[in-house]
């Protein structure tokens, strides 16, 4: 059997799982609609998909321990009817599921936000207000009331939140904790409410209901907790009634990645292995796991007893069958690029995917086979192209594809080339391989014209986009952003004109030498301060970046921060990034020209020669779409996606949304 430990049962107290992969929690958006069928449809498909367990995104224990106001809760028989048809669809699916119980704490986006002292978190706009003793043991009382919804809706178990900085974690460390009664002082009191919590729980519903705890190994934060406090947590967590515990790393206020794309894989499994020799409980390990390879290896190496892999589950909700039936290179890869999850879900929007646009549209988006099978034409064979074939060709059209490089892949294979972005050689690489499984004709090095486009029901036209020119003088001497990541030479002092995605990118690969820190996770450790927690309390350390392989300075034509529009969840590393490499950014930049000594810019009235020995532009990009208004003029039924049909950044969420919609409908 291919990953037979992954693969093998396992017993967690009252559940015995068919498998040891758990679907870690995800907040959707769908948790808070009206009708619980899409949320039903999303879990029971990962359910049919063979997930062992699946884990719900956080539902509070009350209305201001809520992340947000009007966030899902189990306040009322209402709500219980609601997921109760969710525990319903994954049981009929043969799953199992657990649900989440999060309070925020001071995280929580609402002016009535409580916590153990009256801290204002800095990533929220409110200050919380410090509950009494009385008041603690009453939020304590509502985890357990929601526990007892939980198994009323059929909830199989529950996870309590104790991890990420949120309303029990906040109790356990001073930098959030000052209080001086039963709840506070030395570590004994700090952990008395998360104790509590589970032991509460377990009195009330007994032995024969699963409790999870998600504790924090490292909390990536001034003055948290030490590894000894872990173990110590963990033994009286184990004590109170727990059977297993579920490891989160780093606070969400913390200024180090822990689930990024940039991050290593499996970055923290190291602590998850310190925690599972200690014998305490079953440790499941998380973050920047995202193959059965990988999943296999730790657990193989007696890392930890089970896996957890949330992302993963939005990018292909088969993962497990595709794995256990020996088909891995089949799974759709999750590239953590949180462009289409967390950002969303930070954004008041519905989770869904760049992969898999279908991820939290079960029921509206469909692959159904087609009623009409048709002969499809398309021209292009980026990200909205390979996409739209792939669609195309698993409801049963017969599909021909012509790209004019000698390769698929298209702006994709620009992107690869960034550091820290290396998640999307396996992206190429699976889309390149569904292409060619489903039976799709592709015509590499052909420049399609008219006459490749006659005769076929339906043309697509995903063209892409071409860098966009600068207009001043000596612009033709520059290099553009695909010159670049192409491998073109580029001098020592380099300026980059545009600050958008594609600017980031571009100054992050030039700032960065040969070796990716990605790649590397000792290095990664060293650059970003990332230490042991039983050496320093917390496991922060002294960032010791290396120095850049290149001078660059990196501007903008408006006004204000640069990075202001890159992803909401992500934008902040970037910049974190490129000040540790020096990179100087300037805004507000009226660009005058370009010489042989550098750019000449003009800045608050006064002018300035930048010198550099190379100047990067990454002043956006235009369509191209000269086929496409050719094959309208003559009459064709012409679809335009992607890039050529807008040329935003490299936005490969969009174009593949729209190829997979397309198709779909065709």
């Amino acid at each position: 059997m291919p990953y037979p430990t992954l693969m093998s049962p396992i017993t967690l107290g009252p559940l015995t799982l068919k498998n040891r992969v758990v679907m870690g929690s995800m907040h959707t958006g769908l948790e808070e609609g009206h009708d619980p069928a899409p949320l039903a449809a999303f879990y029971a498909e990962r359910a049919a998909g063979g997930v062992g367990l699946i884990v719900t995104g956080g539902i509070a224990p009350n209305p201001h321990g809520a992340v947000y106001a009007g966030a899902a809760g189990l306040f009322s028989d209402k709500d219980i009817t609601f997921h109760r048809s969710v525990t319903d669809a994954v049981h009929q699916s043969g799953g199992r599921i657990a649900m989440q119980i999060l309070h925020a704490g001071r995280y929580a986006y609402s002016p009535g936000c409580v916590a153990p002292s009256p801290i204002k978190s800095p990533i929220s706009p409110f200050a919380p207000r410090e509950l009494t003793g009385d008041e603690v043991n009453a939020e304590l009382n509502d985890f357990v009331t929601s526990a007892l919804r939980a198994r009323q809706a059929g909830y199989d178990g529950v996870e309590v939140m104790g991890s990420e900085g949120y309303f029990l974690n906040q109790f356990l460390v001073t930098h959030t904790n000052k209080r001086g009664d039963e709840w506070g002082g030395d570590y004994a009191g700090r952990m008395r409410a998360p104790v509590q919590a589970v032991a509460r729980i377990r009195a009330a519903l007994g032995p024969d209901f699963l409790i999870i705890y998600r504790i924090s190994l490292i909390d990536l934060i001034p003055n948290g907790s030490t590894w000894d406090e872990v173990l110590h947590l963990a033994r009286a967590i184990k004590k109170a009634g727990a059977n297993v515990l579920n490891t989160g790393i780093g606070w969400h206020e913390a200024r180090v990645p822990t689930i990024a794309t940039s991050v290593p894989r499996g970055a923290f499994v190291h602590l998850a292995a310190k925690l599972k020799a200690a014998q305490i409980l079953p440790v499941i390990a998380t973050n920047r796991i995202n193959t059965p390879d990988l999943a296999e290896d730790i657990l193989a190496r007696g890392d930890a007893d089970l896996i957890s892999m949330a992302r993963p589950f939005l990018a292909d909700s088969a993962f497990v069958a595709k794995a256990a039936a020996g088909q891995a290179a089949q799974i759709a890869p999750c590239i953590a690029c949180n462009q289409a999850c967390l950002d969303h879900t930070f954004s008041g929007k519905s989770a869904t995917c760049l992969v898999n646009p279908r991820a939290g549209r079960e029921l509206s988006l469909r692959y159904d086979p087609a009623a009409t099978l048709k002969r499809i034409t398309i021209v292009g064979g980026g990200a909205a192209g390979m996409m739209a074939a792939i669609v195309a060709a698993t409801r049963g059209h017969s599909v021909t594809l012509y790209e004019a490089a000698g390769a698929l892949g298209g702006q994709l294979n620009l992107a690869k080339q960034v550091p820290g972005k290396e998640e999307f050689l396996g992206l190429v690489a699976w889309f390149t391989a569904e292409v060619a499984r489903l039976g799709v004709v592709v015509n590499l090095n052909v420049r399609a014209d008219l006459n490749d486009l006659i005769g076929a029901d339906e043309v697509i036209i995903a063209t892409g986009t071409a860098p966009r020119a600068l207009a001043i003088d000596g612009a033709d001497s520059a290099l553009t952003y695909a010159d670049v990541l192409r491998g073109a030479p580029v001098g020592p002092r380099v300026a980059v004109i545009g600050a958008g995605a594609i600017g980031f990118d571009v100054a992050e690969y030039l700032v960065t030498g040969a070796h990716s820190p990605s790649l590397d996770l000792a290095h990664w450790q060293r650059e970003w301060g990332v230490g042991d927690p039983a050496v320093q309390a917390g496991g922060l350390s002294t960032p010791q970046p290396d120095a850049p392989a290149r001078q660059v300075t990196l501007m903008q034509r408006k006004a204000g921060k640069l990075g202001r529009r890159l992803g909401k969840t992500t934008g902040w590393i970037h910049r974190a990034q490129l000040e540790a490499k020096g990179v100087e950014m300037l805004a507000s930049v009226a660009y005058r020209a370009i010489t042989k000594k550098g750019v000449l810019i003009a800045q608050n009235g006064l002018e300035r020669l930048i010198e550099v020995d190379s100047v990067v532009i990454c002043a956006g990009q235009i369509s191209q779409r000269d086929l496409a208004d050719q094959a309208i003029a003559a009459g064709l039924r012409v679809h335009i996606i992607g890039g050529a049909d807008v040329a935003a950044e490299l936005d490969a969420k969009r174009a593949i949304a729209q190829g997979a919609e397309l198709a779909a409908a065709i």
